[in-house]
């Protein structure tokens, strides 16, 4: 087997048959050029080197989600190349996985959820923007990259739903709070509001779509103003939330819907997370625990 013929063959494969999106790509892209330069000069594969490229990536102490992921893209290459008669043999089908290890989303009380709203000064355009944005992704639990994408006609005033483009490029229906609607209110209306990309709804200072490295970027410079634990990120307060959800009554079937999992075992995690944190209150409040 021509390794890098059927690499190109393959990438062409999920781009374009498949329509799996450019980081889905850029993923799958990264991980073959990985295991390509871990190759021999031949480049021939049989399951002895895919084992010894198994103790490679575990003597290289990756974690054991970025290990499943790499072999999921080997699976899924030789799975191709089997398919379209490339090779005879598929040399992963005694390969198996590492257990993933489960760890548990980290998640913020409300007051502090509270104390890094508190951050953006709303007296400033930017800084209204800054408060909108915060706001947002406390309201629905927008993945990052789902809230730099959003389009102002994907957004309904009238009825404060949103049209969520998430992985997989399917389209969800998402419900906002009124707070967080008269933020994006107040932002979209502003006087100083320069619009050289008129479908967005979230600007940079330039006028155009704000990229999702910039709201990081602000996510770090409002953590250090706060005394915020410097691991909260944007996807932290998607967590929150869920989990905030969660503790106040909500099904986990209506989690799951409104945060676009495509399994429910995925918003599972959250009970582990509402049952610890009651616990650590519990042990906090209880005088002889």
């Amino acid at each position: 087997m021509d390794f890098l013929l059927t690499m190109e063959r393959f990438l062409h494969h999920i781009k374009i048959v498949k329509n799996f999106s450019e980081h889905t790509l850029r993923a799958y892209t990264a991980d073959l050029e990985y295991f390509k330069n871990f190759l021999p000069q031949k480049g021939e594969v049989d399951k002895k080197i895919l084992r010894h490229f198994l103790s490679h990536l575990y003597e290289k102490k990756m974690s054991s989600r970025t290990i499943m992921r790499k072999i999921a893209t080997l699976r899924s290459f030789f799975a191709f190349a089997l398919k379209n008669k490339i090779i005879d043999q598929n040399p992963m089908e005694d390969i198996a996985s590492p257990k993933r290890e489960k760890k548990l989303p980290v998640t913020i009380r409300y007051i502090e959820v509270e104390l890094l709203f508190s951050q953006p000064n709303t007296a400033t355009y930017l800084g209204l923007r800054n408060r909108a944005i915060l706001e947002l992704f406390y309201s629905s639990g927008l993945r990052l990259s789902e809230l730099v994408g959003l389009n102002r006609a994907d957004y309904d005033a009238k009825t404060l739903l949103l049209h969520v483009r998430g992985k997989g490029k399917k389209v969800r229906l998402s419900p906002i709070t009124k707070t967080a609607a008269e933020w994006i209110a107040r932002y979209l209306h502003h006087p100083n509001r320069l619009q050289k990309d008129p479908s967005a709804i979230f600007l940079n200072k330039s006028g155009r779509r704000i990229s999702s490295r910039s709201v990081d970027r602000l996510f770090k410079y409002y953590l250090r103003k706060s005394g915020l634990s410097q691991k909260i990120t944007p996807h932290t307060i998607r967590h929150t939330i869920a989990t905030h959800w969660l503790e106040k009554g909500m099904n986990l079937k209506t989690i799951q819907m409104l945060l676009g999992h495509a399994s429910l075992a995925t918003t599972t995690i959250y009970t582990h997370v509402s049952s610890k944190l009651k616990r650590e209150v519990y042990d906090k409040a209880h005088p002889r625990a």
